[in-house]
C-alpha cells in the first residue's frame, strides 16, 4: 500500500466547504470520486490539513490517501487533474512514509485575508474578495495585529459552533498587514486555528481600524473568553488557505 500526499488549489465560491456532506457539493467529495473513478470504482478516503468553510479558498491545501496503485508522481498528477473539476487543481503529489498525516504532520499554517477598500463595489472581485468602502487607519490596523501574535487562549474568538472540547489556546507567529492599490492584506501564520477564528479576529482588526474600537479593547476580550462580546465573523470570500508547512524549509 502507498501513501500520497497531495499539495492543492482550489475556488472554494461554489463548494459547501471542505469536508464531505450530505446532498452538498465539497472539495471531499469531488476529490474522491475522482479518485474512486481511477480506483474503478473502489472508494479511497482523504484527509486534510484541516478544513475550509463554504466559501473559502485555497492556494495550498494538502492532503493524503493510501492507495494500491503504483503510479509515478508526475502520472497520478496528469490524471487527477484530467479528472477532477475546473476549481479544484493538483499542484503536487508525492509519495509519503506511512506515517505521515496531511493534519497531525503540520507544524505551521499560513492563511491571508483580502480587503477591497474602496468607494464602490467591483463585482468581478466579489467571490475573492471582501468589500468595504470605509475608510481605514492602517497605523491602528497594523498595531492591532500586534495584539494577536503571541501565544493566547482564543476562546472568544472562535465561533461558538466548534466541536473542539479541549484548550482553545494557540500560537500566532505573525500576523499583519499590508495595503496596496486599494486592497489590504492581512497575514496569519501560525500553529493552528480554531473555527471561524481567522473571519472573528478580521472583524475585530477593521473595526479598530475604522475607530469603532479602541485598541486596548482587544486586551479585554482575550480576558472575557466570551464570543457574545466580540462582533460579527467576517464572510468568507475574503479568506484563502495560503500554505501548510511541514518542514521549516518550506516556504512559499
Amino acid at each position: 500500500m502507498n501513501k500520497l500526499k497531495c499539495t492543492m488549489s482550489y475556488d472554494g465560491t461554489n463548494f459547501s466547504g471542505f469536508q464531505i456532506q450530505p446532498e452538498k457539493r465539497t472539495i471531499q467529495s469531488e476529490v474522491e470520486a475522482a479518485l474512486t473513478r481511477m480506483h474503478k470504482g473502489q472508494p479511497i478516503r482523504v484527509h486534510s490539513s484541516g478544513r475550509t468553510d463554504k466559501g473559502v479558498h485555497a492556494k495550498r491545501q494538502v492532503i493524503h490517501f493510501e492507495t494500491p496503485l503504483d503510479i509515478p508522481n508526475e502520472r497520478w498528477k496528469k490524471a487527477l487533474n484530467a479528472l477532477l473539476p475546473a476549481d479544484i487543481m493538483m499542484l503536487q503529489v508525492e509519495h509519503v512514509p506511512t506515517t505521515f498525516h496531511a493534519r497531525y504532520d503540520a507544524i505551521e499554517k499560513e492563511y491571508r485575508y483580502f480587503i477591497t477598500n474602496t468607494k464602490e463595489r467591483n463585482i468581478f472581485q466579489r467571490h475573492y474578495m471582501y468589500f468595504d468602502p470605509t475608510k481605514m487607519d492602517m497605523e491602528k490596523l497594523k498595531q492591532a495585529c500586534k495584539k494577536f501574535e503571541g501565544t493566547h487562549d482564543f476562546t472568544s474568538f472562535c465561533s461558538a459552533r466548534t466541536t473542539i472540547k479541549g484548550s482553545k489556546v494557540r500560537t500566532l507567529y505573525e500576523v499583519k498587514a499590508y495595503k496596496q492599490d486599494n486592497i489590504i492584506e492581512i497575514i496569519f501564520r501560525g500553529n493552528g486555528f480554531l473555527y471561524n477564528m481567522v473571519r472573528i479576529i478580521v472583524g475585530v482588526l477593521l473595526d479598530v481600524a475604522k475607530g469603532k474600537l479602541e485598541l486596548e479593547a482587544i486586551d479585554t476580550l482575550f480576558a472575557e473568553k466570551n464570543r457574545e462580546n466580540v462582533g460579527v465573523t467576517i464572510p468568507p470570500e475574503g479568506l484563502y488557505l495560503w500554505n501548510v508547512i511541514y518542514e521549516k524549509s518550506e516556504s512559499f
